[in-house]
């Protein structure tokens, strides 16, 4: 069985990104894009939502092709246009990049992809995040904590219908205090 992980970015205040999308205060330094290429790679299937979608297909096909791109930029850019995608929209046309699009219902397609045989898929947007947390679909949450209040924005939680006991599996301090913690959930 697949193991269904969801980790982002995320401010003090909870959010993945800030009020207009903004991402600027969640760059990360060399030591943690590290540490996420290392998550990437590990990856075997990413589920995306049209808006992380549109982001990550803006810049990641030919990010290994950019002025200044370095090794790791490099190597992540090889590893996303190489690794499977699903992406859950239902106003795409058409994706590219090694992805399928998929505009039924995301939450039972995600529960019919995680009995298969196969390694780790991620889920990333914060709607279908949601989606799939809501129906208990997620099985380790990675949250990667920076030192900054944003006061708004798209949040990495959502409202839940009961609570989803976990178990820290993982901690870590990266440069300019950011924090990471990964929690397995209990079943």
């Amino acid at each position: 069985m697949r193991k269904l992980l969801y980790g982002m970015n995320l401010s003090v205040d909870g959010y993945i990104s800030a009020p207009g999308d903004d991402l600027g205060w969640s760059e990360p330094n060399d030591e943690l894009f590290q540490w996420w290429l290392g998550e990437e790679r590990a990856i075997e299937l990413f589920l995306y939502g049209r808006r992380l979608w549109e982001t990550m297909s803006s810049y990641w096909p030919t990010g290994d092709q950019q002025p200044g791109a370095t090794a790791a930029d490099i190597e992540f850019a090889r590893n996303w246009r190489d690794t499977p995608k699903v992406v859950f929209s239902s106003t795409l046309d058409e994706v590219d990049w090694n992805a399928r699009l998929f505009a039924g219902d995301a939450v039972a397609e995600i529960a019919r992809l995680k009995p298969e045989d196969g390694g780790p898929m991620r889920v990333g947007g914060a709607k279908l995040a949601a989606a799939a947390m809501r129906a208990g679909l997620i099985d380790e949450y990675t949250i990667v904590t920076h030192p900054v209040l944003v006061g708004g924005g798209a949040p990495f939680f959502t409202v839940l219908d009961s609570w989803v006991n976990l178990r820290l599996v993982e901690t870590r301090t990266f440069a300019g205090g950011v924090v990471l913690n990964r929690y397995e959930t209990r079943r």
